[in-house]
């Protein structure tokens, strides 16, 4: 039997396949036809969604912990007024917790055949490409008592980047290079393997610096000064395997790792090394290579960018196998990898024989300043069995760096603020040793 009247009115509305009826309504339109027609032409008055036209732009890289602003142009081509709420998806490390709500719904209203932009900001909480998820948009009528709702696919990506919050020391460590290279009026003595200039002679002079033949021209005792060689060649080796997801704070191992060889990049391009980047466990995670001095900071901080830690064991053989191919003469190789007993006495030193025999090699390992306060722990049992466990650990992290040493080997040992200073500092004394 057919429906009349207003029943027939009310499952009409019901009918309608993109509308969206508010709880409560249903009931109230049962009995009241001329509401029931006030929503149909709300409804019929809702801009279509699916027929705008969306567009990005903005930014597509920023630095972990700065934001990143992304506008979204929508464009009306109907002759209905847009009224509507959007919600521009994002992974949620977007943000930090909590703000995702506030920074990715917006109001627009947009006239027939206009458009209007509304711009997103993200504040990412982790490295690596950040892509745009589906744009919902609800269009409202002139009464809000019905909208219609539909998604847009519009790709975008950010990409995150380390924050090189270690950059805040390179102007000191550049100025100890400058001193050594002999271009401040702090002359170095005796140190470099390269000739620079000759000097007048002052007390406290390495005798064997003195030109003889200079002297013997001039009417005061003349001395050579030298500064360290240049175009040396640098690898930069990142451990991606397990060892590197463990967390020191409230970021992992690798975070530091990064931070470090950044610095050290950015010193070593300045004093005129050659810099290459290798990232392994059990296959090559990032190679970079033959980049020109003003190009190799911005190409280490793209690669470094979607780096992550993977839980496997690192292979020890594949990575020095790697690595001797990467630096076919003699380099300096800097590993930043763990100092832990078991990978270093299993993994690495059976094969560090065929790294040290060519190349200087530097190992540098992130420490965790836990250790250091639990050994200072006191007052309770409790705190007597962590100091007992902390000095354990530390001392088995010295004999591991011992083992190490043993070998040739410079290790570097410190905490997640300290290792990227203490890094270029170990690299500026091979400098001024002239073994680099």
């Amino acid at each position: 039997m057919p429906l009349t009247g207003r029943a027939a009115l009310v499952a009409a509305i019901g009918s309608l396949p993109v509308g969206i009826l508010d709880p409560g309504w249903a009931g109230i339109l049962a009995v009241n036809g001329p509401l029931a027609l006030a929503c149909a032409c709300d409804f019929a008055l809702a801009a279509p969604v699916r027929r705008l036209v969306l567009s990005r732009s903005g930014d597509t890289s920023t630095r972990l912990g700065e934001t990143a602003d992304v506008t979204l142009t929508l464009t009306n081509p109907s002759r209905r007024l847009l009224r509507a709420r959007l919600r521009d998806a994002w992974p949620p490390s977007s943000w930090r917790p909590g703000t995702e709500t506030d920074g990715s719904r917006h109001s627009v209203t947009v006239p027939a055949g206009e458009r209007r932009r509304v711009t997103t900001r993200l504040r990412p909480t982790r490295r690596g490409d950040r892509r745009a998820d589906r744009v919902t948009i609800r269009s409202y009528g002139p009464l809000g008592l019905f909208s219609r709702q539909g998604a847009h696919e519009v790709p975008w990506t950010v990409r995150v980047l380390p924050p090189f919050t270690s950059r805040k020391h390179l102007p000191s460590r550049l100025a100890r290079l400058r001193e050594l290279d002999g271009r401040t009026s702090v002359l170095t003595r005796g140190e470099g393997t390269e000739f620079d200039s000759l000097r007048e002679y002052v007390p406290g002079d390495d005798t064997r610096s003195i030109d003889w033949r200079a002297t013997a021209r001039q009417s005061t005792v003349a001395v050579r000064t030298w500064r360290p060689e240049r175009d040396r060649h640098i690898l930069l080796v990142l451990d991606t395997g397990r060892t590197s997801a463990g967390r020191v704070g409230d970021v992992p191992r690798l975070d530091a790792s990064l931070d470090a060889a950044l610095l050290l990049a950015a010193l070593a391009s300045r004093a005129g090394d050659r810099v290459d980047l290798l990232a392994y466990d059990r296959r090559v995670r990032a190679l970079v290579q033959g980049r020109s001095a003003g190009d190799v900071l911005p190409s280490l901080v793209n690669a470094m960018a979607t780096l992550e830690p993977e839980l496997v064991e690192t292979d020890a053989h594949g990575l020095t196998a790697t690595a001797l191919r990467t630096a076919p003469r003699s380099s300096l190789i800097v590993l930043l990898t763990t100092l832990d007993a078991a990978p270093v006495e299993q993994g690495l030193l059976p094969v560090l024989p065929q790294l040290t025999r060519r190349h200087t090699v530097v190992v540098a390992s992130v420490a965790d300043p836990n250790v250091a306060r639990m050994a200072r722990a006191r007052g309770s049992v409790d705190a007597v069995y962590e100091a007992a466990a902390a000095a354990q650990a530390g001392s088995e992290r010295q004999r591991t760096a011992e083992q190490l040493r043993r070998h040739g080997v410079t290790v570097v040992d410190a905490t997640p603020d300290d290792l990227a200073p203490a890094l270029a500092d170990a690299y500026l004394a091979l400098k001024a040793a002239g073994r680099l």
